[in-house]
């Protein structure tokens, strides 16, 4: 067994050595298209912070100041109850101070001003309406009502920046996703080229092993291996591009004025860390893919 693994890690790196420029150009192909799957996943998730406190058709925030007493937060809530026809009341949701926190640490990962002026002491709660009509000029009435309540601090509405940032963001993520797919197969092409070149190359050296009673699977593991290890390591490249990409991001961010909305764009390490993980695996399902399509199309040659 340690025999035939290290043959197949032998006959990996000849092959890795004797086809050096269509290994590069299949890792780097494999690399460009793996770092624009990761940014489309980055960038969905920087305009899903933006949007996070509009999800599940919420179209009106109430926000209540932090020492509001719970009568006023009771009468806030009484008052938003008491427009049944206007206000879907089944899906009215209420904040508490650590919910309301826990959202801002989101919205504000990439401002460390505002962020530190928060805290679940002092951050205001907030009512999320749902309303049954889409009329904006009677929703904007009521929010003009809802700003003079007692313990009130403030009233935002989706309409203010929702349409801009959905459209915006589904143009980007559209236009990202595709190119990353194009790239991909033209990596899978690539990939696949290289380990029909290699194949080629050794020609007679497999129709000698196939006579001597090599088997089939014993002649294609190093040639898939090979395919498999050019899409981890354009996985490793990439990982390292959205590593840069997003460190460069992050501390671009940081210079902005604190309060602009541009610091909910930042993507939290925790989320890196898991879209590295997908582009190691999606680069090495990339390379099997080519690799093995390669090893039993053009085995008898």
């Amino acid at each position: 067994m340690l025999a035939r693994i290290e043959y197949a890690l032998r006959e990996t790196w000849a092959s890795f050595r004797r086809n050096l420029t269509l290994t590069l150009a299949a890792v780097l192909t494999s690399a460009i298209a793996l770092l624009l799957v990761g940014a489309t996943f980055l960038i969905q998730r920087a305009f899903e912070n933006l949007l996070v406190q509009w999800r599940g058709d919420v179209a009106m925030i109430v926000f209540v100041r932090s020492d509001a007493s719970p009568e006023q937060v009771a009468l806030i809530d009484s008052t938003l109850r008491a427009a049944p026809s206007v206000i879907d009341v089944d899906k009215l949701r209420y904040l508490d101070k650590a919910e309301s926190y826990a959202e801002a640490q989101r919205i504000f990962a990439g401002d460390a001003v505002t962020l530190s002026l928060l805290t679940p002491e002092t951050i205001p709660t907030q009512f999320k309406v749902v309303p049954l009509t889409p009329d904006t000029d009677l929703v904007r009435s009521l929010a003009d009502q809802y700003r003079t309540l007692p313990g009130v601090e403030a009233v935002a509405l989706a309409e203010d920046e929702f349409e801009v940032i959905s459209t915006l963001s589904g143009f980007v993520r559209t236009v990202t996703l595709i190119m990353s797919l194009v790239l991909l197969v033209v990596a899978i092409g690539l990939i696949w080229n290289t380990i029909r070149t290699a194949m080629f190359a050794r020609r007679r050296e497999i129709e000698v092993m196939k006579l001597v009673g090599a088997t089939n699977w014993f002649i294609r593991v190093p040639f898939m291996l090979e395919g498999l290890l050019q899409g981890l390591i354009g996985g490793v490249v990439s990982c390292a591009g959205v590593w840069a990409l997003n460190s460069a991001w992050t501390s671009g961010v940081a210079t902005f004025k604190p309060g602009t909305g541009i610091s909910s764009l930042v993507v939290p390490a925790g989320y890196l860390s898991g879209v590295m993980v997908i582009l190691l695996a999606l680069g090495a399902v990339v390379g099997a893919i080519g690799s093995a399509i390669a090893a039993s199309r053009f085995l008898d040659v």
